[in-house]
């Protein structure tokens, strides 16, 4: 992401060709929201959208982690997009036990479509960011969906269908926040598995394994992406 993103106004009308801040509708109010894009010569026909952990805990969309997952996407030719959910940052409306910001998703997800309708749709998300995603993943028809840490035996991951798009799920083993075997135990519990890394001597926030975070998503992610834009 660029240092200083230019600031559009509410709703653009186009995907902004560099880095830029601006305000989207929610069905709660304003979404504070950032968008990026890739080199033009690796750019390729997808978007992601990535979804921030818990806002009551301090998650925004610039903490660490989600930054990282946002430069491992844009490095590997997918422009981005972040956005604070409801309630949090310059975002309007309250939190809602991610209820309301599956629908905030869902608000970003239809301004991408209108403004990138080719492209492939991929979702992002760390802790209660993919809580929000995975629960939301089939309903937005995502192309392919990104799990960092998630909260599998915190946060109710039934009563909804999982998806079957490519899916990489990423745990440290370390985590102290997000119970390791749980999230274990819950892919095994699955039919159709994601593909699963696990991370020694990792914590929940990747504290000294950012790097390794970055590397990890963009080898995995490879084979998934969409053509190049020029093609």
């Amino acid at each position: 992401m660029a240092m200083n993103p230019v600031m559009l106004p509410t709703q653009p009308d186009h995907f902004p060709e560099q880095a830029a801040s601006f305000a989207l509708d929610g069905p709660a109010g304003k979404l504070e929201t950032i968008s990026d894009v890739a080199i033009p010569e690796e750019a390729r026909r997808g978007t992601a959208v990535i979804c921030h952990p818990h806002p009551l805990q301090g998650g925004t969309m610039h903490n660490k982690v989600v930054t990282m997952v946002e430069r491992s996407l844009r490095e590997s030719g997918l422009d981005t997009v972040r956005f604070n959910f409801r309630g949090t940052g310059e975002s309007e409306g309250s939190y809602d036990h991610g209820n309301g910001e599956g629908d905030d998703l869902a608000a970003v997800v239809a301004w991408v479509r209108r403004v990138r309708p080719h492209d492939a749709l991929w979702l992002a998300g760390f802790s209660f960011g993919s809580y929000v995603s995975i629960r939301n993943a089939v309903r937005l028809h995502a192309d392919a969906l990104i799990s960092i840490a998630p909260p599998a035996g915190r946060w109710p991951f039934e009563g909804f269908e999982l998806p079957r798009c490519p899916w990489l799920v990423v745990q440290g083993e370390a985590d102290e926040v997000v119970d390791p075997q749980a999230v274990f135990d819950w892919i095994d519990g699955m039919s159709k598995k994601p593909q699963l890394v696990r991370m020694p001597d990792t914590s929940h926030f990747f504290h000294r394994r950012l790097m390794d975070l970055r590397g990890v998503i963009k080898h995995d992610v490879q084979p998934w992406l969409p053509p190049l834009r020029q093609d």
